[in-house]
């Protein structure tokens, strides 16, 4: 063993003193993630959930390193000591030169801390949208909603973010705090046909499918509130009336899981188009122009 220190020193130059650092070292490095290794199948073995899987993966990447940093770090500082001075020059030119990573790591910290969003949140922030399904030291990922897909329904793009966007992008969180959004849907009826009875018919269309959910909302509101300025005076659904160039507006307004926005459209319009084909009294209204001719007296569309 002597004889390959002195030859390693001998070819390069490293004393038996670093020598030994770098083997331990190494040691450390294997057994870290070895142990890193061992844990996931255990893991792995126990558990399907996808959730709970990825959580202990990512918490493993993040205690890992940072127990081979401490641990190495205690065999090599008294090395650097001397290199105190040059150390802090080098620090300060790496922090003008790596000013976005620095960012980034800072706005990792934060999304640790202040929690503006986790994984498995629905976010938009910027002109992106999406669920969050990774947060890393550099940039977080979403898989896109939106964008030439409606109903806010996946493209299935994944997008990767920087963290330091959480400092310079607003940031809508569809789950934390509130879990349902308003959402709204506009029915068109003709000046002549009876909007009375069509509202009713709304109302009961829409009790139906969202008013099971004013409960659920009211729970949610009242947790919310321990932590925002979230009020709002009226949870159940309701039809608005109002006026158009071509008709009546019906306007129906309710809460519902922003996951299943378009789900919930789809069983609604359904009820209301068979609600509605038969009335005879009830006609959609569309954009139209009218002519008047003076001479005759009489309309035509």
């Amino acid at each position: 063993m002597n004889d390959i220190r002195q030859l390693i020193y001998n070819s390069v130059g490293i004393s038996h003193e670093n020598q030994t650092k770098i083997f331990v070292s190494v040691l450390f490095i294997l057994f870290l993630w070895l142990l890193h290794l061992l844990i996931l199948r255990v893991v792995f073995r126990q558990t399907k959930n996808i959730k709970i899987r990825y959580q202990w993966k990512r918490t493993l990447s993040l205690i890992i390193p940072f127990i081979g940093i401490f641990l190495i770090g205690a065999i090599w500082l008294p090395a650097f000591e001397q290199f105190g001075a040059f150390l802090g020059l080098m620090a300060a030119g790496f922090a003008i030169a790596l000013k976005d990573p620095l960012t980034n790591i800072a706005g990792w910290i934060f999304i640790l801390i202040r929690k503006p969003f986790v994984v498995g949140d629905r976010l938009q922030i910027g002109k992106h949208a999406g669920d969050v399904i990774d947060i890393r030291l550099f940039q977080f990922t979403i898989l896109e909603i939106g964008n030439w897909i409606d109903a806010d329904q996946s493209t299935g793009r994944i997008i990767h973010l920087p963290n330091g966007k959480v400092f310079t992008e607003s940031q809508a969180n569809y789950s934390t705090g509130f879990e349902y959004i308003w959402n709204e849907l506009q029915i068109n009826i003709t000046f002549e046909s009876d909007w009375k009875e069509a509202k009713i018919i709304l109302q009961n269309t829409i009790n139906k499918h969202a008013e099971y959910l004013s409960k659920s909302a009211e729970k949610e509101i009242f947790e919310a509130s321990k932590n925002f300025m979230i009020y709002y005076k009226h949870l159940t659904p309701i039809v608005y009336i109002t006026i158009k160039e071509y008709g009546v507006q019906l306007t129906i307004r309710y809460l519902c899981n922003p996951r299943k926005r378009r789900s919930s459209e789809n069983e609604i319009w359904e009820d209301i188009l068979t609600n509605l084909s038969p009335r005879q009294n009830i006609q959609f209204a569309y954009p139209t122009t009218r002519f008047y001719k003076y001479s005759e007296g009489t309309t035509e569309k």
